[in-house]
């Protein structure tokens, strides 16, 4: 378990990670968010040992991060931003170096890197030098010097930048299946990576944690959700949706031609509106129960601080 208590960091008399708290269980995947500058990779570096804090306590596996930081980093994958590596070797030979510094030795060497080559999909750039590498192959080669060790936690920062859709969905089934019996933090700006992955996000904001819960309890902060959203072939009036049974308000987008009808608080307006599309006879094209909008959230949220 990860325990974090009270957490402080500044540079230079700026607070950049301010009274941090939190507790992290095997099997949480948490999605860790917030605006640039707002204290993420800061936190992550100190959760590594990579940074000490100004004040607070760590405590990971129940042991101290300042009196047992070489143990604590030996439990520990850890991508960071830009996936740092020695550009002069090939994939292979950096796995190799770090399943060597990692303590790795002979066949359980060797098979381990051979495991993480074919879970990253690394063949076809093994014996290229990393420096010539595609952006995307270099994040996948940081991936993987993370995982090598089989480690018990995972810290990924961004870890599918850079990456293609295709790439982008087969890193986070790998991270989906690497986190049944690991820790997983995962920091992105990537807010559909949130509901793909994660099953607990924090948002921090000023050095500040300002939400820790499930993706649906932050859906559920949007105004969106609940709502019923209609997008018609052509433009038409939809006025008298907005006095329906059980409808609180309505918002038009003339532009893209769509409506979203707001229910009061509780109620359950999907059927009427429907009814009513299809007795007036509206132009819809589709019909779909908002699930809300995470950049609405993660913006509201995160300008609150400010305030």
């Amino acid at each position: 378990m990860i325990s974090v208590k009270n957490l402080f960091k500044s540079f230079g008399g700026h607070q950049v990670v301010n009274d941090v708290s939190f507790d992290i269980r095997p099997g949480d995947v948490v999605g860790f968010l917030g605006p640039n500058g707002a204290g993420k990779s800061t936190t992550m570096k100190m959760l590594t040992g990579f940074l000490a804090p100004s004040n607070g306590e760590i405590t990971i596996d129940n042991l101290s991060i300042n009196h047992c930081s070489l143990k604590i980093k030996q439990k520990i994958g850890y991508l960071p931003e830009g996936a740092p590596a020695y550009g002069e070797m090939t994939p292979y030979q950096f796995l190799l170096f770090i399943a060597k510094v990692r303590g790795l030795k002979g066949l359980a060497k060797a098979q381990r890197v051979k495991e993480v080559i074919d879970q990253v999909e690394l063949h076809e750039v093994l014996n290229k030098p990393i420096d010539n590498l595609s952006k995307g192959f270099k994040r996948r080669v940081g991936l993987a010097q993370a995982i090598i060790h089989d480690p018990q936690i995972l810290i990924l920062d961004e870890p599918t930048d850079g990456l293609d859709p295709n790439q982008k969905h087969q890193v986070r089934q790998l991270i989906k299946n690497l986190s049944k019996d690991k820790i997983v933090i995962i920091s992105t700006h990537i807010l559909e990576e949130v509901s793909a992955v994660c099953n607990r996000v924090m948002i921090i904001s000023k050095g500040k944690l300002l939400f820790d819960d499930t993706p649906e309890a932050l859906n559920q902060r949007s105004k969106y959700y609940g709502a019923v959203t209609l997008q018609f072939s052509y433009p038409a009036d939809a006025s008298e949706l907005a006095e329906l049974e059980g409808v609180a308000s309505m918002e038009e987008d003339l532009e893209n031609r769509c409506v979203t009808v707001f229910p009061l608080p509780g109620a359950q307006i999907l059927h009427s509106v429907t009814t009513h599309a299809q007795h007036c006879r509206l132009p819809v094209d589709s019909l779909f129960v908002e699930q809300g909008r995470l950049d609405q959230v993660f913006r509201d949220i995160t300008q609150e601080v400010n305030v």
